[in-house]
This record gives C-alpha cells, structure tokens and sequence, in this order.
C-alpha cells in the first residue's frame, strides 16, 4: 500500500477513536516526497521508462556513499558494568548493520531503530520511513506519537495491525489494533490480533511509568527540506538534487543512444540475400542479422551500389563531458566532494575548490554522524528500558563510547609521511609518529620501538 494512502488511512481511524481531531505532523506534500525519494532509491522515478529513458541508480549511489563515509571506521560499546555488557552483546548486531541501514535512512530521509523483546534476549527491528508514521513530536524534537503499519496477507484477505506509541506526561501507552479488509483502500474491520499467528502473543495495550521519551531510536537526516520546510521529519540526501538527477538520466541515455544509433552495419540489396520461405525471411550471410540491414534499392541510372557500409562518427565525448558536468552539479547539491560520481580524472578545479568541496562533504557527513550517535544512544536507552521491564540483566548504570573517523578532509597518508619525516628530522619524538600510525599510547608505542644499542665505556 503506498504510504500516503496508508497515512490518509491511519488518520482516519485514529480520528473515530478521538475525541479531538489529531493534527498528523506528516503533510501530504512530504509524503509525497517520501514516495518520490523511494521511487528514486529503487531506480523507478517516473521519467524512467527504460526505453527512451534509463536510470543511472544514482540516487543509491549517492545514499551508499554517505552511509560508506559516516559509518567508516565507526567503534562504539557500552561499557560499565554488568547490565552494560548484556547490552552491548545486543548492540553488537546493531553496529554490523548499520551501514546497510543508515544508507536506507539516507535515502528515504530517517529510520526508527524500534527494539523488542524475544526469548533469545533483545531484537531489533530497522523500520523505514515509508513503514512508519510520526504523529507529533515535542518542543525538543523527540517524537511523542507514533504510529507503526504491519499488514500481511491470507489469500484475499489483508491483515493491518497498527501499533500506537504515545506519551503522556511520563506514561508510556503502547496499543494494538488489528483490522481485515479485501483491498488495498480500506483498513477494513476491526480483527482480533490472534487472527494473524505472529500476532497472537501481542497485547492489546499496556501502560508504563516513569519513562521520559518514546522507546526507540529515531535516525533523522539533518537536511533541510526545501520542500516543506516546517517539517521535523529528516530529508533525503539527495532531496535538492531531484531535477539534476532526471537531467543526468537523460543525458545517460543520450549516450547510450548514441553507441546504439551509430552502430556499424552493412545496407545489402535484398537481391544479394536469400529468401526462406519456411520462414518468410531473408537469410543473412553466418546469421549476422545485426550487421546486415537489407534495403529494397530500386533500378536505374542513379542506383546506389548493391552493398553500402554504414558506420559514422560516435560523438562520445561530447556527451560524456556534458553527462560529467551534470553529475558535478549533483555533487554539489548533494555535498558530496567532486570527483565522488563524477570523474575524478576532470575535476577541472582549484585546490581551494577541491579543498572546499572535501570540507562541505564533512561537514554533511559530520551531521548525519551526530544524528546516528543520537539514535544509537536512544535505542540502547529503549533496550535498557526493555531489559528492565522483562528483568533481563541487573540494574546498573551505563555509559556508551563512540569514535568517528575524520578522513574525508584529513589525508592520512600525507599526513602520516609528514610526520615520519619529522620524526626522521628529529623535529617530534618518533614515539609520537609510531601513535598515530597505529592507533597506540605513548607508552604503547614505546614498547613497539626497538631497544636502543648500548654506548661502549670510555677506554681507560
């Protein structure tokens, strides 16, 4: 079901069971923009209709790049004590597949990291943005409402349970609602929860104290949404470059059009070939249909010769130079570095652009590293809450350690022969030099340096 038909959906049944008519933070402009972003990410915008039009799959190109660079080289643990160490068993899972999960909250705009309990301990589920659907959120920007869409079908019947989060005032209220319907626009009716098996040891409802925030992590990419600009919801990183990204489509055709447009071929006289009756074609010398086009030549002074070859000039390099162009614009709109999609071979700027561009791509990744870091210590503070709940690890405190890499801007090559030379030179301690080549202590490194030879006594 597309998620602006669900979100009309929700809004409805949630309106009949209100009393006050619930003011959804999700407009139908951004929802739209929701689908547009997935369309995009699945390689299927609308101008693309693998005829005259194919898509580059930039748009993923573009989400994988991001999630490559935030998460590269990522650490983080929870640490202090034995609830700590029950956590970060399960955290663990998280950490091996948030690349693949930041990449889809990239390109769709954000993700809930939304924890559950199981008998083997503490799962998590990775819900998109088109799967989930903000109510409202606070003065803060945490979520207070939420709503969470599962259907499943049985033959012609769709089963729909829809789990409500909300706060109010510290009370966690957590409900589900399950409903049966034989289409696609409709909810339907209300259905018992043990309708659907995986279901069935599901509550209808339950209430808990003392919580100050929605039990889950919310990953929101932090850029601004031109389209609906008073929205709390994140945006797709590559939401400013829409238009550019069609305009790179077309040019991508064009030259795939071009390679196929000035193919060689051979135009023969139908005369020269022989014709099967069986089936109703002309033969081609060795099958080779391709090559060979039959062309019908009339009679007379002025005939064409029996056998013309047909192979003009690609334009290739023009096209690519202008395709190059467009995708260098789709850098900058995206803030990614230049030469990330485009050639980096043509990177037809100054080093202070080059530098600037590399200083514009960290500071977006940069950004969404801060939004990952907070999702990631609200989901683990959500799998706290749960282990305490379901009595899972002792009640201790924790803490929780992140180390991000920095390399885009920083050449750590260049940067590391710079000091080996120093080192060499006698300018800084070599100690340091061999620290900072493998992520080691003073003292560590110390240890590593071989034992330094003895001075012979002076001759007495």
């Amino acid at each position: 079901m597309k998620f602006t038909t669900m979100l009309n959906l929700i809004v409805k049944t949630l309106n009949k069971s209100s009393d006050t008519q619930i003011d959804v933070c999700v407009t139908s402009k951004m929802a739209s923009q929701i689908e547009l972003w997935t369309a995009l990410f699945e390689n299927r915008p609308w101008w693309v209709d693998n005829k005259k039009v194919f898509g580059m799959n930039l748009p993923s190109s573009i989400s994988s790049e991001f999630s490559r660079l935030v998460t590269l080289e990522l650490e983080s643990e929870v640490v202090g004590s034995p609830r700590a160490d029950y956590l970060n068993e399960q955290y663990k899972s998280v950490l091996n597949d948030l690349r693949r999960n930041v990449q889809l909250a990239c390109a769709k705009g954000g993700m809930v990291f939304k924890p559950y309990v199981t008998q083997k301990g503490i799962s998590v589920q990775y819900v998109q943005a088109d799967c989930f659907f903000p109510i409202s959120f606070d003065g803060s920007g945490h979520m207070t409402q939420c709503v969470f869409a599962e259907q499943v079908r049985r033959g012609k019947n769709i089963y729909t349970r829809l789990e409500m989060h909300e706060m109010k005032g510290e009370h966690l209220h957590i409900t589900n609602k399950a409903f049966v319907s034989t289409n696609d626009y409709s909810l339907g009716v209300p259905a018992p929860l043990e309708a659907v098996d995986r279901w069935s040891k599901l509550s209808p409802g339950a209430v808990y104290e003392g919580v100050d925030r929605l039990p889950f992590g919310y990953l929101r990419i932090p850029s601004v949404n031109a389209e609906d600009t008073d929205s709390p919801l994140g945006t797709s990183v590559y939401a400013q470059a829409v238009d550019s990204i069609r305009v790179a489509d077309k040019r991508y055709s064009q030259v795939d059009w071009e390679y196929d447009a000035k193919e060689a071929a051979v135009h023969i006289a139908d005369s020269l070939l022989k014709y099967d009756k069986t089936r109703d074609a002309y033969e081609y010398p060795g099958g080779k249909e391709r090559l060979y086009r039959s062309v019908e030549y009339n009679s007379g002074a002025k005939d064409k010769p029996l056998l013309d070859t047909y192979s003009p000039d690609i334009r290739d390099e023009s096209y690519y130079r202008g395709l190059d162009k467009q995708l260098k614009l789709i850098e900058f709109q995206c803030n990614l570095a230049y030469g990330t999609i485009s050639d980096p071979q043509n990177v037809d700027k100054t080093a202070e652009e080059i530098k600037a561009s590399k200083q514009r791509s960290y500071t977006a990744v940069s950004e969404i590293q801060k939004a990952t870091q907070t999702a990631l210590e609200d989901l683990v503070r959500a799998m706290d809450f749960y282990a305490t709940i379901y009595n899972l690890a002792p009640i201790c405190t924790y803490e929780m350690s992140f180390r991000w890499d920095d390399s885009i801007v920083v050449d750590k090559e260049k940067e590391l022969l710079s000091m080996q030379q120093d080192a060499v030179s006698g300018m800084i301690r070599k100690e340091l030099y061999i620290a900072k080549k493998y992520g080691v202590t003073e003292e560590e490194a110390v240890k590593m340096m071989p034992a330094q030879p003895k001075n012979f006594p002076d001759d007495e």
